[in-house]
């Protein structure tokens, strides 16, 4: 029986053993899903100022219908009205409006390209395009200059402008005749007629060394051919138009022959750099010496990103942001800047703080709607800022304490803007019916063109401070060009449809470029000089829109006059802005004063006043002239006669016949000047009541000659006018200074007592 019974425990002990082992695994089970539901979140109670997303997220009920997705599952855009374009627009199918004019023009302008869509183009046929008398109408009704028609080069998309073009007969060994066509060089001067005509055997020619007899007038080589001749020209040289004498090819005069300075030598150059950089041996090309690697920082919507420019690796630097759209860095002082366009602000914060929202500035936080770029002024610490919906472009201090705005007039769509603090111009694109460049001082005088043909779409814009060069890119032609600082020596460095689908902004540093693209989500870079070595440097990101490079070379510190001595804000009772370098006589500066307000007499102190702005300070000058002002300057000019009489009785006994000449002559010139004058002044009255003209809060911003600003400009750097010439556009005071000057004139009037603006009573 014992082993009878020890077999059954031994039975009993195993099942139990496997009894065990099921329910642990049973255990464990149950406890695996305990975990999993533990790992659930808990569902979140929305506040009654939050939206509750489908999956469960809570964002602020102002983000829903924002057009923009903020919910992780884009719900909160589901159910929204569907926003209407205006007339002269098109709805894009996500609900982004063009230009009504780019529908159905081959070109994909909105991101999900419904704008060619077929069932958006039936029944619309291509617009009938009417090009100028000089231009050719390509076949799709392109205009291109008409002298690039038969020219070798396809400018047409359709390629029109070279078909049915007669043969050109290229290379040497091609020969054309006079009757059209071509044939082998070889054929010539064989004794067989060839060419149709003959011309390929004509007996004067044929055997004749035109080379022997005085080099055949050519200055370097000659080239002796079957018929004819050629002079040809050593490296660095070209034929002038006469075919026979070489000329020196100033190499300097292409635009980027050299990243820096171009020294030009009878058929050759040279490339130099400036100070802080060096010749790459490699390259021949301007590296920086500093050691730092430079730094991109490149906004991708919710976040500001970093990165070094010898790795594809990026960081976030500042998270959870909006909708940031521009950004922009104050190198010497460390500090970042960026926009939210959908919060309708601008914030600063220091570099090494910026990725805790607790220190972000708020820098604008009113009276802006669509801030599409910023630029930092490092040297006089303001900041410009362009406005899509309010098309201005408006400066601040960094801190936003003091703001104005700057230019509020022919402007339609201002989007990117970039400054030269150094020189104190600014430069932005408006990418508005009539796309262009313009140019202005940063106190918004002397402002310019200089681009308005062949530019569509200039998204991004950014200035080689060195090179004095302008760069931009081109949505619409999906190019990349430059230009300097004059509107001069046009540049394509890039043109590819595929490489540039929608470029958005841009940035240079030594002999690079680099670009965001919004509608290859990606980072690029190239060879800002030739274009190539085209570069992906960061992909598949959100949506990428501004870039900036940080490096201590990137921003040279300058003088800021407003600050300079024992001067505070040179003077300036609101703004002191910085005035454009023309010339030598150029101010340094101007004040300013806040947009309800205008300058006071001093031209310093700020005044209550309706402001008024000007459409182009070069070309449209102040005409608010009233009938008080001709009179007080008719009175004034009057009011010195007396003492031209005067002068002219008790001049000196030493030249007595000379006085009755100058009586005689003087009085009569003085009284027609005065009546053209007040006449011309009155008519430049009656035309300002009967059209329509454009004004300008601060006529001391126009620009003047170096004479002029020679006799009216006080002893200070800024700029500022008496009284009553202040009120004159600038023909209308160099009239004015002029007669002051010949009041004064020692030749004649040999008193030599000088007419001061007291005299004239004027403040």
């Amino acid at each position: 029986m014992l082993p009878h019974n020890i077999f059954i425990l031994f039975l009993q002990f195993f099942t139990y053993i496997w009894y065990l082992n099921k329910i642990t695994r049973v255990a464990r089970c149950l406890a695996d899903l305990f975990s999993l539901f533990c790992l659930l979140p808990a569902v979140k109670e929305c506040t009654a100022r939050e939206f509750r997303c489908a999956s469960g997220q809570c964002i602020s009920t102002s983000f829903v219908c924002d057009k923009e997705a903020d919910c992780t599952d884009g719900s909160d855009e589901v159910a929204c009205p569907k926003p209407t374009c205006s007339s002269r627009s098109f709805q894009c199918n996500n609900s982004v409006c063009v230009p009504a004019l780019w529908r159905c023009d081959g070109d994909a302008d909105c991101s999900d390209g419904s704008d060619e869509w077929p069932q958006n183009c039936e029944g619309r046929l291509p617009q009938e395009k009417r090009c100028s008398p000089h231009e050719f109408q390509c076949a799709d009704g392109e205009c291109i200059h008409s002298n690039w028609k038969c020219d070798g080069e396809k400018e047409c998309r359709d390629g029109s402008d070279e078909a049915s073009c007669k043969n050109v007969c290229e290379g040497p060994t091609q020969f054309r005749c006079r009757s059209g066509g071509c044939i082998n060089m070889d054929n010539v001067c064989d004794n067989k007629k060839d060419c149709q005509d003959g011309s390929d055997e004509p007996l004067k020619e044929c055997g004749l060394n035109e080379c022997s007899s005085g080099n055949g007038g050519c200055s370097h080589s000659c080239i002796d051919l079957k018929i004819g001749y050629n002079c040809s020209c050593p490296a660095g040289y070209n034929l002038k138009t006469d075919r026979k004498t070489c000329e020196d090819v100033d190499e300097c005069a292409q635009p980027d022959t050299c990243s820096q300075i171009c020294i030009n030598f009878p058929g050759t150059y040279k490339c130099d750099c400036l100070d802080g950089y060096q010749i790459d041996p490699v390259s021949k090309r301007c590296k920086a010496e500093s050691g730092k690697i430079p730094t991109l920082y490149f906004t991708n919507r919710h976040e500001v990103r970093m990165m070094t420019v010898d790795q594809r690796e990026y960081v976030r630097l500042i998270p959870q942001l909006k909708n940031a759209v521009a950004l922009d860095i104050h190198i010497p002082n460390k500090m970042i800047f960026w926009s939210d366009l959908s919060l309708k602000k601008i914030y600063s914060s220091k570099l090494n703080m910026a990725n805790d929202s607790a220190n972000h500035n708020v820098v604008v936080g009113s009276g802006i709607e669509a801030p599409e770029d910023i630029a930092v002024d490092w040297v006089h610490e303001n900041i410009y800022w362009t406005d899509s919906a309010l098309k201005t472009i408006s400066v601040a201090t960094i801190d936003g304490g003091i703001r104005k705005t700057l230019i509020a007039d022919n402007l339609e769509k201002p989007r990117a803007i970039t400054i030269d603090p150094v020189n104190n111009f600014m430069y932005w694109t408006d990418w508005g019916e009539q796309a262009k460049i313009e140019k202005s001082g940063l106190n918004g005088a002397d402002r310019i063109v200089l681009v308005n043909n062949n530019i569509v779409w200039p998204n991004g814009i950014t200035l080689d401070l060195v090179g004095q060069r302008l760069y931009w890119v081109d949505a619409k032609l999906h190019t990349l060009s430059s230009i300097d600082v004059n509107g001069g020596t046009r540049h394509t460095v890039i043109q590819s449809e595929e490489k540039m689908v929608h470029p958005l902004s841009l940035i240079v540093f030594e002999e690079k470029v680099f670009w965001t693209d919004t509608g290859r989500r990606a980072v690029f870079s190239a060879n800002r000089l030739t274009g190539k070595d085209i570069t992906e440097l960061a992909v598949d990101l959100v949506q990428p829109e501004d870039i900036v490079l940080f490096h201590d070379l990137k921003q040279p510190m300058s003088t800021n006059w407003c600050r300079r001595g024992n001067s505070l804000n040179g003077g300036c009772e609101f703004l002191c802005l910085p005035a454009p370098m023309i010339n030598k006589q150029s101010p340094k500066y101007t004040c300013a004063c806040p947009d309800n307000m205008v300058l006071g007499d001093d031209m310093r102190r700020c005044v209550a006043g309706k402001k008024k702005f000007s459409g182009n300070n070069t070309t449209k000058m102040i005409t608010s002239i009233t009938p008080s002002m001709i009179l007080n300057v008719i009175f004034t000019l009057f009011y010195s006669l007396p003492r031209l009489s005067q002068r002219l009785a008790i001049s000196p006994e030493e030249s007595p016949s000379s006085h009755p000449v100058t009586l005689y002559i003087l009085l009569p010139l003085m009284a027609m000047c005065l009546l053209i004058f007040g006449a011309g002044l009155l008519w430049r009255h009656w035309r300002h009541k009967n059209t329509n003209t454009i004004h300008f809060d601060n006529p001391v911003y126009q620009k003047t000659t170096e004479d002029e600003v020679h006799i009216c400009r006080n002893g200070s750097e800024g700029y500022v006018y008496p009284q009553v010439i202040r009120h004159f556009n600038v023909s209308s005071r160099k009239a004015l200074c002029c007669v002051s000057t010949l009041l004064t004139w020692p030749h004649v009037f040999p008193q030599r007592q000088m007419l001061s603006m007291e005299d004239m009573d004027v403040a």
